[in-house]
């Protein structure tokens, strides 16, 4: 698969993909958004097809928030060490509104899911719906940050 794949409309992804979105959309019933506004949601399918699913929280603290990325690939890795993340979806949409709007990991999350995709030694593919409301797949969270930071700067 090339870096990233794009698609017009839902219906012209595979079943899986559909099925990762739909529960990334779940999930966005537990952010915590009051300030935003700004439902987002991630779901995370493992080697053995556990899914596991985040909200984005905020805080009156704007520096304390987490998106539902790193809330996602936390929970994984604390609730599910040495299992391999396999695929993600995040999707996001305005509080009261139904319909879903472009969204993209932010730097943050992007850095946190390299490292993630760096620990377990395997690409993790990432679909979101990007800009023109077409879906975009990505093989890797390599291709969403390509000059990534990791622990061999540290030392």
């Amino acid at each position: 698969m090339k870096e990233f794949a794009t698609f017009s409309h839902i219906e012209d992804l595979d079943s899986e993909s559909k099925y990762r979105i739909h529960k990334a959309k779940e999930a966005t019933v537990h952010s915590y958004s009051p300030y935003s506004k700004f439902c987002v949601g991630s779901a995370i399918i493992l080697e053995d097809g556990t899914v596991i699913t985040g909200a984005n929280q905020e805080n009156a603290s704007y520096p304390l928030c987490m998106c539902a990325e790193r809330v996602t690939l936390y929970a994984v890795s604390a609730q599910f060490p040495g299992k391999r993340i396999m695929k993600m979806a995040v999707v996001a949409h305005k509080k009261n509104h139904k319909e879903l709007t472009p969204a993209s990991p932010c730097g943050a999350c992007r850095q946190v899911l390299l490292e993630s995709e760096q620990r377990q030694h395997r690409p993790i593919e990432v679909i979101m719906l990007g800009p023109e409301e077409k879906w975009i797949k990505c093989s890797s969270a390599h291709s969403l940050l390509p000059f990534g930071f990791d622990g061999k700067a540290l030392e």
